[in-house]
C-alpha cells in the first residue's frame, strides 16, 4: 500500500505486477532520494519507444536474467524516467500513459496536459 499521489491528486495505483516494475520493484511508480532517474511515468511501451530508448543507451527489450529482468515487449507497462518520456514526446514517440499510476513527481518534468493527451482510456 502506498500513500503517494498520482498526477490527478488521488492515491497512486499499481502500474504493473507482471513484469514487476518501479524503482523499488513493487509494481508502483514510487520514487525517493535514491531514484536519480525519477522512474515515475507509468507507460505502456511501444516498439517505437523501445527503439528510441535503446538508441539513447537504455535497452529495455533485452532480458537480463541476473537482475530478474525479462525484457519488455510492446504493450508491457513500465515505470519510465520522466525525462526519457519527455524526450520521447519531443521526438514524436511518447508511449501512452496510465494517469492514475503516474506519480505526481512526473509533473516536475512533464506537463499534465501532455500526459493527458497521451493517456490510455480509464478501464
Amino acid at each position: 500500500m502506498t500513500t503517494a499521489k498520482n498526477v490527478l491528486g488521488t492515491p497512486l495505483e499499481l502500474c504493473c505486477g507482471a513484469p514487476v516494475t518501479g524503482f523499488y520493484r513493487d509494481g508502483f511508480c514510487n520514487t525517493g532520494p535514491q531514484d536519480l532517474g525519477r522512474h515515475v511515468v507509468c507507460a505502456e511501451v511501444t516498439e517505437e519507444f523501445l527503439t528510441f530508448s535503446q538508441a539513447r543507451g537504455n535497452d529495455l527489450s533485452t532480458p537480463i536474467p541476473a537482475y530478474n529482468f525479462p525484457g519488455l515487449k510492446p504493450g508491457d507497462r513500465w515505470c519510465v524516467c520522466a525525462l526519457r518520456w519527455q524526450e520521447a514526446l519531443e521526438g514524436g514517440v511518447a508511449p501512452p500513459v496510465v494517469l492514475v499510476s503516474t506519480h505526481e513527481k512526473a509533473l516536475e518534468v512533464v506537463a499534465l496536459v501532455d500526459l493527458q493527451h497521451h493517456a490510455l482510456p480509464v478501464s
